[in-house]
């Protein structure tokens, strides 16, 4: 049996621990009527791997899966065009940054009185000893 060429992307696993999340709310095939695919399959067929994502498609899926479109706009670039391009297309045009990320950059700015700290080890330190698991 041939492998799935996208079946170890970031994007597939994302989206199978998304689908079982919210497996209590609805169903696969609500999922992707919200999102616009006309085959209730395609999502079967992203998480496996067998296909990629349309990057079209992102908005409303993101929508129908209740997660934050740039996060989902990030793991389809990298799974669309692989991880080389979609840093120099970051580099170009800037990363997608999630609602979340929006509010530690609102908070950074607020705590350092907006004057643009630099990154230090011990900040690094300090950020990884609160988001560490």
């Amino acid at each position: 049996m041939a492998k799935k060429p996208h079946a170890d992307s970031r994007l597939a696993k994302f989206l199978n621990t998304r689908l079982l999340e919210l497996k209590h709310l609805k169903t696969q095939a609500q999922i992707a009527e919200e999102a616009g695919f006309v085959n209730p399959n395609m999502l079967t067929m992203i998480k496996q791997g067998a296909t990629k994502l349309p990057l079209d498609r992102v908005p409303d899926l993101a929508k129908a899966l209740d997660t934050d479109r740039a996060l989902l706009l990030r793991l389809a670039f990298e799974q669309s065009e692989g991880s080389t391009i979609a840093a120099a297309i970051y580099e170009i045009i800037g990363e997608p940054v999630t609602e979340n990320e929006r509010g530690w950059l609102v908070e950074i700015r607020d705590a350092s009185g907006d004057t643009d700290p630099r990154l230090t080890s011990r900040a690094k330190a300090a950020i990884r000893s609160v988001l560490t698991k």
